[in-house]
């Protein structure tokens, strides 16, 4: 039966599209002259004609903001990046990035561990993406209802040319790119520069001026785009408030030194370590090392030397 179906598709010139899936997800393909192709990339310099999709395709019609930096990181970077994906999430945006190792990845899992959506965008096909502990994270954002994205077709093997050419998928896609870290030669300022053709806003956050890890964004910064040293800068240009209830829960889970930092901090509208060890009366190595893991957790943001509570 099988060799009468394939005598037929040849009489017709007819081969039927594979059947791609990545795990339960099912691989489908969108034309450039679909309506389920994404508005925001029709007009980009050198459009994909088509995207291989695997999850949740309405995706591509929503708000989204990319994230990329080096996969070589310091604390800082892992932390920032870990620290605006939860906050977009926790406000209905979709943080999309090339799913790299270090600052892309990290992004995502901030925007995951906050209940949000993602979006990546491969440099090769989605079925044999890899290596494993990225593909791990693909999976995680597909069952959390996320998207995956490539122009290539799901068994192409992602190449050298292909990573640089879908940074122009990933700025495309989305309203705003926030660079997190970047050293020199990394493929997060070719994001940048495609983002600049593309009209869309690049934000750069600052470093060390002596680190190798942040002198892309700090010539960034240099070459007009706009630093970013309050995240509150962020949600208020993008038109975004704070997450219903969010503080009022947060407080709700604290105890003990966190909750007493945390209400020395809302009734101050923010403080150095020196400002809440006189509120408090407790020594400084403690409000260092309790206000630490706050920032880890994302409860609260540091900044000039003085403590904020994260919005």
């Amino acid at each position: 039966m099988q060799n009468n179906y394939n005598s037929y598709y040849k009489s017709i010139n007819y081969i039927p599209e594979p059947k791609w899936k990545v795990g339960e997800h099912k691989i489908e393909k969108i034309e450039s002259t679909s309506t389920d192709f994404p508005e925001k990339l029709r007009n980009i310099p050198n459009r994909p004609q088509q995207l291989y999709c695997a999850g949740d395709i309405s995706l591509l019609k929503e708000r989204s903001i990319a994230m990329v930096g080096s996969r070589r990181h310091t604390a800082y970077g892992k932390n920032v990046a870990l620290m605006i994906g939860r906050s977009l999430a926790e406000r209905g945006i979709t943080v999309t990035s090339g799913l790299a190792l270090g600052i892309d990845a990290y992004s995502h899992e901030g925007a995951l561990e906050a209940g949000g959506k993602v979006i990546g965008v491969l440099g090769g096909g989605i079925e044999v993406m890899g290596p494993q502990r990225n593909r791990s994270l693909m999976m995680k954002g597909l069952d959390a209802g996320g998207l995956v994205v490539s122009e290539y077709e799901p068994t192409f093997p992602a190449q050298t040319h292909t990573f640089p050419a879908r940074n122009r998928i990933i700025s495309g896609l989305s309203e705003t790119i926030i660079v997190v870290e970047a050293g020199m030669n990394s493929g997060s300022l070719i994001t940048a520069n495609h983002a600049a053709q593309q009209g869309r806003t690049v934000y750069a956050v600052p470093g060390p001026i002596n680190s190798q890890f942040s002198i892309g964004c700090n010539l960034l910064i240099r070459d007009g785009a706009p630093p970013l040293v309050l995240v509150d800068d962020l949600i208020r240009d993008l038109g975004l408030g704070s997450p219903a209830g969010r503080k009022k829960s947060i407080k709700a889970k604290l105890a003990g030194d966190e909750l007493m930092i945390y209400e020395t901090l809302a009734r101050l509208g923010g403080a150095t370590v020196d400002e809440i060890v006189r509120e408090t009366g407790k020594s400084a190595s403690l409000i260092n090392a309790v206000a630490t893991v706050m920032e880890i957790k994302g409860i609260t943001e540091t900044y000039a030397g003085r403590i904020y509570i994260s919005n």
